[in-house]
């Protein structure tokens, strides 16, 4: 079984983690193949970068030369998962989904902890459009950047844990689900300030593919995801390198 695991931005450090992150979740062999958009922003926080970001996803799944059995959106509530799966047959997981169906069986509400305020609308309305914000109790913000994560890990872990904390302690979830793909390793850290569990997206995600292709399921056709119609398209695709 071969999983793309495609990043959503263009630091290719972020794209490693994430990449080993899964990895260490996949069954004996699955092979994980780890992306990295070739054109796009640096870290994704906002609509104007998302939407780029579904754009350069697509196509560089598209570009891929080998066959594959899933794929792995890695970015927490961004745009383009529908896209995908118009594109392709094979399941297309996205970590924001798979982060909280998975805590909806650990436990009645859980709170999502990303990094900074201006993508929280993007997470809710994520969780919204895919009917998974009923038992969400909340979405925190811990005030570090994506790539913040990387430069002071030390800070990001204790911003990201003091608003789990938070989360489980005036808004009552009782799971806690990481909000940021480039959080991948930081759930014994939360545990440990919390006591609830944690939900890693990533991993989530590729439990979820893995099951997904065992079970011999693929996304339909029928309506929603039908593939798109061929017509004329204008200087497109872009040319990637």
């Amino acid at each position: 079984m071969r999983i793309l695991v495609a990043n959503v931005n263009t630091t290719a450090s972020i794209t490693e983690s994430i990449g080993a992150q899964a990895a260490g979740a996949a069954s004996p062999g699955t092979e994980i193949v780890p992306i990295t958009p070739s054109f796009g922003a640096e870290s994704v926080e906002g609509n104007y970068e998302s939407y780029l970001a579904a754009i350069a996803v697509m196509e560089t799944v598209r570009a891929y030369p080998e066959p594959f059995d899933a794929i792995i959106q890695a970015g927490y509530g961004e745009h383009g998962r529908e896209g995908l799966q118009e594109l392709f047959d094979v399941p297309v997981v996205d970590i924001t989904e798979a982060a909280a169906s998975t805590a909806q069986f650990l436990g009645r509400t859980y709170s999502v902890v990303t990094s900074l305020d201006r993508t929280v609308p993007l997470i809710e309305e994520r969780l919204h459009a895919a009917g998974l914000s009923a038992r969400c109790a909340s979405v925190r913000a811990s005030g570090m950047p994506v790539l913040e994560l990387e430069r002071d890990p030390g800070a990001a872990v204790d911003a990201i844990a003091e608003q789990a904390a938070r989360a489980v302690e005036d808004d009552r979830a009782e799971v806690i689900c990481l909000g940021c793909g480039g959080m991948s390793g930081l759930t014994e850290r939360v545990v440990e300030r919390t006591g609830v569990p944690v939900v890693d997206g990533v991993t989530a995600a590729v439990t979820v593919a893995e099951s997904l292709v065992r079970l011999g399921l693929t996304t339909s056709k029928v309506r929603t995801y039908a593939s798109p119609r061929p017509k004329k398209m204008l200087n497109w695709p872009p040319v990637l390198g």
